[in-house]
C-alpha cells in the first residue's frame, strides 16, 4: 500500500515527481485553455485575472510538461475565500506564504497524471512571471539561452526542485527586470 502524498517527506515527493523536460508541445496551450475555462467557472464573481505562465507558455522551448497558472485577485478579495474555492475544485494546497498560495493538480500517489497543473494565487500586481514570459516570447535567442540553462540543470537537479529553481534565479531575475523596463505597467 502506498503512502498518501500528505504523508510523504519532501525527498520522497521529489523522487516520485522528478523534474523532466520535453520539447515544446502545442497541446499545452489547449490544456491551459481547458483549465482556464474550468477555473473561470468556479471563480465567477471574484474579478480574477487568470494567466498562463511558466515555460509551457514560452513558445519553442523545452519545458516541464506542467501548466503553470497565475490567478490574481483584487486586494479587497479575501484570499482565504478564494483558496477554499480552489481546493473545493480539485487542487491541493502545497505552500502558503503571505503573498502567494501554491496549489497542484495532477499529482497522484503513483506519480504524475496525464495533465498536471501548478496554480499560484496572488493579489493583483504580483505577476513578474508574466513579464518574463512576454520577454522570452518576444526574444527567441534569449528564450533559447533559457532553454539551454534549463537543459544543463535538468539531470543535476532532477530530484531537487528547490535547487533547480534557485539555479535559474539569476537568469530569471535579469530578464524579468529587462522586461519590466520594456513593458512598464503592462500588467498593473
Amino acid at each position: 500500500m502506498s503512502k498518501k502524498l500528505s504523508e510523504m517527506t519532501l525527498e520522497e515527493l521529489w523522487q516520485l515527481f522528478p523534474i523532466f523536460l520535453s520539447e515544446h508541445d502545442e497541446s499545452w496551450n489547449t490544456w491551459y485553455d481547458e483549465e482556464y475555462q474550468r477555473i473561470s467557472a468556479f471563480l465567477t464573481g471574484n474579478n480574477a485575472r487568470i494567466s498562463h505562465m511558466g515555460s509551457t507558455a514560452i513558445e519553442h522551448i523545452w519545458a516541464k510538461p506542467i501548466i503553470d497558472i497565475l490567478v490574481e485577485i483584487p486586494l479587497e478579495n479575501a484570499i482565504c475565500k478564494v483558496k477554499d474555492l480552489i481546493v473545493q475544485n480539485g487542487y491541493i494546497c502545497m505552500a502558503e506564504g503571505e503573498q502567494d498560495i501554491s496549489f497542484n493538480r495532477g499529482y497522484t500517489e503513483n506519480g504524475f497524471a496525464e495533465k498536471v497543473y501548478h496554480l499560484h494565487l496572488r493579489h493583483w500586481g504580483n505577476n513578474d512571471e508574466l513579464y518574463f514570459r512576454d520577454y522570452l516570447n518576444d526574444n527567441l535567442m534569449i528564450a533559447k539561452e533559457y532553454e539551454t540553462l534549463k537543459l544543463s540543470l535538468w539531470k543535476l537537479y532532477e530530484h531537487n526542485r528547490d535547487g533547480y529553481t534557485n539555479a535559474k534565479h539569476e537568469f530569471v531575475s535579469k530578464y524579468t527586470q529587462k522586461a519590466k523596463e520594456k513593458y512598464k505597467d503592462r500588467y498593473m
